[in-house]
């Protein structure tokens, strides 16, 4: 591996519908969650699943799909990079997020 490199591919369903903001700019943006889910067995047998969700970001052209096309439920495979930010909340309180800035977006399922 001479260059490493900051891509993320998940598979997973939409958790809510996603929130779609259009810019003064022109620009527009889908911000989405969406879930995995991983199953094994515990030591007793039993089967257990856990289900991870996943903030993801888009924008332009990928962002008007996720408008048109991506409701909540949707089977989704998405690909892109991981990134972190920070921000204040309204009582000032320093906040950490980290998303997927999606940049290929499959629509998968019926």
């Amino acid at each position: 591996m001479s260059t490493l490199r900051n891509k993320v591919q998940l598979i997973g369903n939409v958790g809510n519908d996603p929130e779609i903001l259009h810019m003064e700019s022109g620009k527009i943006l889908a911000k989405f969650s969406i879930a995995t889910n991983e199953s094994y067995k515990n030591a007793k047998g039993e089967k257990i699943t856990d289900t991870q969700w996943h903030n993801i970001v888009a924008w332009g052209k990928t962002a008007e799909i996720v408008e048109n096309y991506v409701p909540k439920g949707k089977e989704v495979g998405i690909e892109g990079k991981l990134t972190s930010r920070s921000y204040e909340d309204k009582e000032g309180v320093k906040r950490y997020i980290t998303e997927i800035v999606c940049s290929e977006l499959l629509l998968l399922g019926k």
